[in-house]
């Protein structure tokens, strides 16, 4: 019989948001955690979550995850939650403090990375403080990415 933490899949990526280190210069990641009804866990359980759109907002003292997506759990019938509703983000109020200052006074944005499952079974959101890239910035990483690329290539030859 294997140990009983070994059953659970560690950190277990449910959703991500691939474009946002290609449209946002990311500055810092926090580990917020949701507050979910029991369908929506269910949902994110299946793996069937879309943050790609979404993005964080600062309202009143609370920090909220607006426009993610997690589709209707199809067994609980009427007891389903609305697919794209308002999601609280837990944060500590230190944290929190400090987001606000970060969005207010130098204009930046918070932006999910990934939901995922953490050792203990919990839904979390790796959240990020990120600064828009440019044009020109986007077009330099993108040419450092095919240089990588290119370079790997060529050191696979050479051997």
């Amino acid at each position: 019989m294997a140990p009983r933490g070994s059953q659970r899949n560690v950190n277990k990526i449910v959703a991500e948001n691939r474009k946002a280190r290609f449209n946002y210069e990311i500055i810092d990641t926090y580990e917020a955690g949701l507050a979910l009804t029991g369908t929506e866990v269910k949902a994110l359980r299946e793996g069937k979550a879309n943050i790609a759109e979404s993005y964080a907002s600062d309202e009143g003292n609370e920090i909220w995850l607006i426009n993610s997506h997690l589709p209707e759990y199809l067994q609980a019938n009427r007891f389903n939650h609305e697919p794209r509703r308002r999601r609280k983000l837990l944060l500590n109020k230190r944290e929190i403090n400090r987001l606000r200052q970060a969005i207010n006074r130098e204009g930046m944005t918070l932006v999910p990375l990934k939901i995922y499952f953490n050792e203990k079974g919990r839904a979390k959101l790796e959240l990020a403080l990120a600064k828009g890239k440019k044009l020109h910035d986007k077009r330099e990483t993108e040419k450092e990415r095919d240089w990588n690329r290119q370079k790997s290539r060529l050191l696979k030859t050479g051997r």
